[in-house]
C-alpha cells in the first residue's frame, strides 16, 4: 500500500512537470464540453433507459472521430446518451455497423476484439482513470491505473453491480456479416470505481473519452468522441479526454 501511494505520488509530480514544461494539453481549445443532466429517481431498471432518457429529453452525442483515417477508415454510426443519479451513471449508446461480433465470453475477457463500445473516465480528480469496455451483448470489462500498463481489473462483484441491456441478448455469437443495428444500456454505480470512495458527482467536472472499436471484426476501427491526436491507435491517453459537467 505504502509504494502503490508513493507511486501515485510521483505519477503525480511527473504530470505535473510536463504540462509545466510542455503545455497542459487539458487546456485544448478544441476539447469537446458535455453537460451531464442529473435525474432524479431512486431506481431505475437498465432496460427502462432509453425510453427514460427520452422522456427527460437526453442529447446524444455521436462518437465519429476517425483519428487514423489512412490505416482504420470505416466509421460506423455511433452515439450514445449519459445521464446520472445520485448513486449511478446511466449510459446508452446505439450502433449500427457491417458487422457484430461477441466472442469475450466472459467479464474482463478481451471485449474490445468484439463489437465494442469504451468509456474512459477520471472521477477521483487524481491521475487514475477507469475504462469501462462493454461489447454488444453486455460483457464487460472494467480497468483502472494511471497508464496502459499494469492496469488493474475490477474484482468481480464489482462488475455484478454493474446492470446491462443488450438488445442482442447476452448469448455469445462469432461475426455476423452484415449491416446489423444493436443497443446496450448500462447503470454503473459509483462503486466500479473501486480504487475510490466516490459518494456523489453533483457540481463535478470528470475528465472522459468514449469510443468504439472492434479489433476483430472484419473491419477493424477506432472511433472516439474526443479526437485522438497520436500516429497510432491508442484510447489509453487522458491528454485527449473531453470534459464532462455533472449538472
Amino acid at each position: 500500500m505504502k509504494m502503490d501511494y508513493l507511486s501515485r505520488i510521483i505519477s503525480g509530480l511527473l504530470i505535473f512537470i510536463s504540462l509545466n514544461v510542455h503545455g497542459n494539453p487539458y487546456q485544448d481549445k478544441d476539447m469537446k464540453d458535455l453537460t451531464v443532466k442529473k435525474i432524479n429517481i431512486d431506481t431505475i431498471s437498465v432496460e427502462e433507459i432509453p425510453a427514460l432518457f427520452k422522456q427527460e429529453h437526453i442529447a446524444y452525442q455521436t462518437i465519429a472521430n476517425v483519428n487514423w483515417k489512412d490505416s482504420y477508415p470505416y466509421c460506423p454510426q455511433v452515439e450514445f446518451g449519459i445521464a446520472y443519479t445520485d448513486k449511478a451513471i446511466l449510459l446508452h449508446y446505439q450502433v449500427t455497423e457491417e458487422s457484430v461480433r461477441a466472442v469475450a465470453g466472459h467479464d474482463n475477457g478481451p471485449v474490445w476484439e468484439d463489437a465494442c463500445v469504451e468509456f474512459f473516465s477520471m472521477p477521483g480528480g487524481d491521475d487514475i482513470y477507469y475504462n469501462v469496455e462493454c461489447n454488444c451483448t453486455g460483457t464487460l470489462l472494467v480497468g483502472a491505473g494511471a497508464t496502459r500498463s499494469n492496469r488493474q481489473h475490477a474484482p468481480q462483484e464489482v462488475l455484478d453491480r454493474v446492470s446491462r441491456w443488450a438488445s442482442l441478448g447476452k448469448d455469445d455469437f462469432e461475426e455476423r456479416i452484415g449491416t446489423c443495428s444493436w443497443e446496450v444500456a448500462l447503470v454503473i454505480p459509483f462503486s466500479t470505481f473501486f480504487l475510490h470512495d466516490i459518494q456523489s458527482l453533483e457540481g463535478k467536472s470528470v475528465r472522459a473519452n468514449f469510443y468504439k472499436c472492434g479489433d476483430k471484426l472484419q473491419t477493424p476501427h477506432f472511433l472516439s468522441w474526443n479526437p485522438i491526436d497520436l500516429p497510432k491507435p491508442d484510447f489509453h491517453c487522458p491528454a485527449f479526454f473531453g470534459l464532462l459537467q455533472f449538472d
